[in-house]
């Protein structure tokens, strides 16, 4: 009586992986926020190490792109097909892996009373998803299209993070990169959702992704930059510029205190290592932009890159709410500072 045919160990291990993630679910979420958290503790101590957690994460989203061909190839090559369920696990554990990296970076750098607080909520929504099995394997996977709208966005805020980690490119040259391979990428969706059998179709496809292109650029101020955070604030009507620290923090000052000693507004900002970005002090009066300040950041000080804008000149009519925004030069909003002027008597300090 012949024998049972031997199955190569190798073509075995995935099956046992998926039975294994099926018997414990949790362990991949766990696994994804876990690893989330400690990378971006080891950006606060060991940026290089953390750039290397980064490049990992692009890579296994390039094999990740490549998944259809590559199955192919090993079945045409070995005679044997990955399961689909396999896959799915792998994307889920990547999904997680992206989302989870992410996230702590976006809740830091996050204005929260600002549009912001939307992006950053649609990430971790999405991050639920990837949480959720019953979300994701019997909702979200099975919609292609939403699949992969789901794993472009997720794409577009791991390069997010990721591009000034390991590249030390500017933020703003970060978000056209990352918008740009997102834009690429919503090739494949839209083509599903409109059929490319006409040429006046295909053409329709290329305006959709210069308009998701467009909409992504106007939407970037609520795009958090996630590697640039405010570490320290101060209105102040003094700096020791030789310790680089501002005098008493205000909250409000007079109109005379603005015109005889100006007003300081101090920053921190946490920036990675090796980056170098070109930010502005916005200075606001009642909502109307009424002066633009450039200043140069470099990373890498645990403490945040100390820089201070000193404005002298105010309108006569100068009572009122002032703002002090933050931005890079493609306008993201980093933070904000916040001072009133009123009356003639003493400042108010800061609790």
């Amino acid at each position: 009586m012949p024998g049972r045919p031997v199955v190569p160990i190798w073509k075995t291990i995935p099956l046992r992986l998926l039975a294994l993630a099926q018997r414990y679910p949790g362990t991949i979420a766990a696994f994804g926020f876990a690893s989330g958290v400690v990378s971006f503790f080891t950006v606060e101590r060991h940026e290089s190490f953390a750039r290397v957690i980064a490049a990992v994460m692009l890579l296994s989203w390039i094999w990740l792109m490549l998944e259809r061909a590559l199955r192919r190839r090993i079945a045409q090559r070995f005679g044997w097909t990955i399961p689909i369920p396999v896959l799915r696990y792998g994307t889920q554990m990547i999904h997680q892996e992206g989302l989870f990296f992410v996230l702590p970076f976006l809740y830091t750098a996050t204005t929260w009373n600002s549009g912001q607080a939307l992006f950053t909520g649609l990430v971790g929504a999405a991050a639920l998803i990837a949480l959720v099995d019953p979300l994701y394997f019997r909702w979200l996977s099975t919609r292609r299209w939403v699949f992969l709208t789901y794993h472009t966005f997720t794409l577009f805020v791991v390069l997010l993070t990721a591009l000034p980690l390991v590249l030390h490119i500017p933020t703003g040259n970060s978000y056209k990169l990352a918008l740009g391979v997102a834009v690429l990428l919503s090739f494949p969706t839209l083509a599903e959702l409109v059929s490319l059998d006409a040429r006046w179709r295909r053409w329709a496809v290329v305006g959709l992704m210069l308009a998701l292109g467009s909409v992504g650029w106007l939407l970037r101020l609520w795009v958090p930059p996630a590697t640039l955070w405010l570490t320290e604030v101060a209105i102040s009507t003094s700096m020791d510029s030789l310790n680089m620290k501002a005098g008493e923090r205000l909250r409000a000052v007079t109109p005379a205190q603005m015109r005889d000693q100006g007003i300081y507004a101090y920053t921190a900002i946490n920036a990675p290592l090796g980056l170098e970005e070109h930010i502005y002090h916005v200075w606001l009066h009642d909502g109307r932009e009424v002066d633009r300040i450039a200043l140069d950041i470099r990373g890498g000080r645990k403490e945040g890159y100390r820089a201070w804008t000193h404005k002298q000149n105010f309108p006569a009519d100068s009572g009122g709410r002032w703002q002090v925004k933050v931005v890079t030069d493609t306008g993201q909003m980093i933070g904000t500072l916040r001072f009133r002027v009123e009356g003639d008597q003493e400042p108010a300090a800061a609790p």
